[in-house]
């Protein structure tokens, strides 16, 4: 937190530069802060999803923003590593083999109440949408989700811890 400013009055604002190739595809997502830089290098966005494709690419924009990130195949695999309490925010997906991603945020809920959990699926399933936003998740994002509404979610949830 830079000095000076209490964590209700830091609000720092993000631009999203991108840099096109000349087929007109974006292949590049920067985040500046017009403030004064947070220290986001230290915290740790982690992610729970089966499709071993998220895990292998998500990770990498997170850390092109600046964040550390690991990536789990399984919601077992990640309460049994020690990155639990050092994560500041979980990206989860929600329809996983085994325990699924809402029992998870339910399991969260006793050992880490405060984590921020912004869920992700394929599935349009407003049923589960409410129930995992009501649960506390910070947010909920449909895939395929843009790197913006990405970016933006991550920001919503560690404002809010």
């Amino acid at each position: 937190m830079p000095s000076g400013k209490s964590a209700a009055s830091f609000r720092p604002k993000i631009n999203i530069s991108t840099i096109n190739a000349p087929c007109g595809k974006v292949h590049a997502c920067i985040v500046c802060f017009q403030d004064e830089r947070i220290a986001i290098e230290h915290r740790l966005v982690s992610i729970v999803d089966d499709d071993e494709s998220v895990r292998e690419s998500l990770p990498d924009l997170i850390r092109e923003l600046g964040f550390a990130a690991r990536a789990f195949s399984s919601a077992r695999e990640f309460l049994s590593s020690s990155y639990v309490d050092e994560t500041s925010c979980l990206i989860l997906d929600i329809a996983m083999p085994g325990m699924s991603g809402p029992e998870l945020q339910e399991e969260l809920k006793r050992r880490r109440p405060s984590l921020p959990i912004i869920f992700i699926t394929g599935h349009r399933d407003e049923t589960i949408r409410t129930r995992v936003l009501e649960q506390g998740a910070a947010g909920f994002l449909l895939k395929p989700f843009s790197d913006f509404d990405l970016v933006a979610a991550i920001q919503a949830a560690l404002q809010g811890t």
